[in-house]
């Protein structure tokens, strides 16, 4: 009689063929791929990647420009143009995850430095206080939002058509205001404030910092943000849940217009000037800042981090082609094959998320 008690189990199992380690091999190969494309979807894996992309236009920027790009001024000058953009990209990516866009912020940018350099406006402010200029710009601003968000919600107007007419309008409006003139700021103390510099840093960098991280908050931390990205993601089931469509859809733009009108602000002191040309492509700009940040244009999904280096990568862009003399078409070809190229990413990530049980 055979004993079988000491048959240690490996003995009874047969060994793997080649056929199954291949098989194996190839279903571990393809969960690692699962597991990265599973990152890349994720807000951190995309801000990843916003990094390594700013790391690599910084890199060329270097190799073209060497220490003309590589030095703590250019650093300033770049955050300080990029800054007056990113408020109102800010603004922008709340329209946009709410399901909404908005054509004419770089319209409410000109109507509102014209309204608040006005010689009425300066004179008041000379009177009273500079902080008249302020407020007359974010009233502007704010008004100009209130518009958009009203037409769009209680008139059933599309969001590109409304914001479309407004871009006609505030241009037009700005236009007249101005006499097509360049107003230039009298008021010392307006001009004096926007120059500060708080431990080196200018005070138009700190304000897009203060707006970013106000952004975050509101984004992330508060009713208002959760109900934007259920507002944007399925407005139905936001209804459903009780969420009030219309009115969370007029403060959107309100929101983005108030953006639209600390920008203003800020492009005036920097220029000290008002002008009816000021913001020209400003929506094609901040479009790009937040589509390149990876909010979907289709609402839903976005993240205030994202923005902002989508924001550093187009300023920086924008830099390294002004020191190589590259022109202002060259650089608009660029950002519409980044766009392009952004949007087609999105939408293969969409189809993978869909497909994958």
């Amino acid at each position: 009689m055979t004993d079988t008690a000491g048959v240690s189990p490996s003995a009874s199992q047969p060994e793997p063929t080649s056929d199954s380690k291949s098989v194996e091999e190839a279903a571990a190969r393809a969960g690692q791929q699962q597991g990265g494309l599973a990152l890349l979807r994720t807000s951190a894996g995309r801000n990843l990647g916003l990094v390594l992309a700013l790391v690599l236009v910084c890199i060329a920027g270097f190799v073209t420009s060497g220490s003309q790009f590589a030095n703590l001024d250019n650093a300033l000058t770049i955050l300080r143009l990029a800054s007056v953009i990113g408020v109102v990209s800010i603004g922008m990516t709340f329209v946009i995850i709410g399901g909404g866009i908005d054509l004419s912020v770089g319209a409410i940018v000109a109507l509102a430095s014209v309204w608040c350099t006005t010689l009425a406006t300066q004179r008041m402010a000379e009177d009273t206080h500079w902080t008249m200029m302020v407020f007359s710009a974010l009233a502007v601003g704010l008004g100009c939002g209130l518009v958009n968000g009203l037409l769009i919600s209680y008139g059933g107007v599309v969001p590109f058509i409304a914001t479309l007419a407004m871009l006609a309008a505030a241009r037009g409006y700005a236009e007249i205001l101005a006499q097509r003139r360049t107003q230039l700021v009298s008021v010392s103390e307006f001009l004096d404030f926007f120059r500060i510099d708080v431990l080196g840093v200018p005070m138009l960098v700190l304000i897009f910092v203060v707006v970013s991280a106000i952004g975050w908050v509101v984004l992330n931390r508060t009713t208002f943000g959760r109900r934007t990205l259920a507002v944007g993601g399925n407005p139905e089931a936001a209804r459903l849940a009780g969420i009030n469509i219309k009115r969370h859809t007029v403060m959107l733009y309100a929101l983005l217009g108030l953006c639209c009108g600390i920008a203003a602000l800020m492009i005036t002191a920097r220029t000290t000037t008002g002008a009816s040309t000021h913001g020209l492509l400003y929506e094609l700009d901040a479009i790009a800042a937040v589509v390149i940040g990876g909010t979907l244009l289709s609402g839903g999904r976005g993240t205030i981090v994202g923005t902002v280096l989508g924001v550093l990568i187009f300023g920086v862009l924008n830099n390294v082609f002004v020191q190589n003399d590259l022109s202002s078409s060259a650089q608009a070809v660029a950002k519409g094959v980044i766009i392009v190229a952004a949007v087609l990413l999105q939408q293969r990530f969409a189809r993978q998320s869909s497909s994958s049980p």
